[in-house]
């Protein structure tokens, strides 16, 4: 089996895609990640929720989780709204990574290095200097237990 085998259409986002529309997105479609294009729509990187949410929680909830206890309800709900001013960019982190992306004749047991390696939900792939969609970790999961 291949990447191509399981290959699936996957939205993307940009640089200078609002935070919170990223956001409603993952939640939308119950997505573990996105994709995030260059201007010329090839992946830039792969921007899991994990990363969206260490933006929207405080830096000191994440740093002493007992202090996320202390917060009300009220005010615990409202944690993504700071987001709607900021970008994808900025989401990102700071230093670069390996690129999970394969070409469509990647194998699972690639696929599957690959994403562990680089600890990403899925792999973006690329063939012809155009970007196909991606597969993801639960598609790789449902195959190999398959098989």
């Amino acid at each position: 089996m291949r990447a191509r085998d399981l290959l699936a259409d996957f939205p993307t986002v940009g640089l200078d895609t609002p935070v919170i529309e990223a956001a409603r997105l993952l939640a939308d479609q119950d997505l573990p990640g996105l994709i995030v294009v260059d201007a010329d729509g090839l992946p830039f990187t792969i921007l899991p929720g994990t990363q969206v949410l260490r933006m929207a929680v405080p830096g000191y909830c994440q740093d002493d989780p007992a202090l996320a206890r202390v917060i009300d309800e009220a005010h615990a709900d409202l944690f993504l709204r700071q987001l709607s001013e900021r970008t994808v960019r900025e989401a990102l982190p700071r230093e670069r990574r390996e690129l999970p992306v394969a070409d469509l004749n990647a194998t699972v047991l690639e696929l599957a290095a690959l994403m562990a390696r680089t600890h990403s939900p899925l792999v973006a792939v690329v063939a012809g200097g155009r970007l196909h969609g991606a597969v993801t970790l639960q598609a790789l999961l449902d195959r190999a237990v398959e098989a």
